[in-house]
């Protein structure tokens, strides 16, 4: 439905917690080196990524191969500093959302490869940072699955029904 885009994400913890949220959501996750981390099978495991199964994952030695990968997807940086707030846009399925490492967000080049208008932010209080990786694609992810009508999730059977 949605594409997640992590900008050479650095901590596995927080890669992990989005590969489930990926899985429970029907989002891909794009994945752009380097990483800050190991992705073999004992380091995968050891950071909580082994949910990756359940989860459609890709990886891309820089940005362009995966942008290439998405010729038709609308993307949008989610930057902190950026004027438009994430809920005022209208989302649709096939739109992507890209986010920076942790330590120091998205670089100024990437930023301007995007048109105007693409760059989203969380609101947050005065003086603030930014929130943590995993919780700031959740926030943007979910937004725009539910102006989609949370398509494709099944509803639990109510009982006695």
């Amino acid at each position: 439905m949605f594409h997640v885009i992590l900008y050479q994400p650095q901590i596995p913890p927080n890669t992990g917690n989005i590969i489930r949220l990926c899985a429970n959501t029907g989002c891909r996750l794009y994945l752009i080196e380097p990483l800050g981390f190991e992705l073999d099978e004992a380091s995968v495991r050891r950071a909580g990524l082994d949910y990756a199964e359940l989860a459609i994952v890709r990886r891309y030695p820089n940005i362009a191969a995966c942008l290439a990968q998405l010729p038709d997807a609308r993307i949008f940086a989610v930057e902190t500093g950026a004027d438009a707030c994430y809920s005022g846009i209208k989302y649709r399925a096939g739109d992507g959302f890209l986010f920076g490492p942790e330590t120091r967000g998205l670089p100024p080049e990437l930023l301007r490869l995007l048109p105007g208008g693409r760059h989203i932010r969380i609101p947050m209080r005065d003086g603030n940072r930014s929130l943590n990786l995993g919780n700031a694609v959740a926030v943007v992810a979910y937004e725009a699955w539910r102006q989609c009508g949370f398509a494709g999730v099944i509803e639990p059977e109510t009982a006695g029904r």
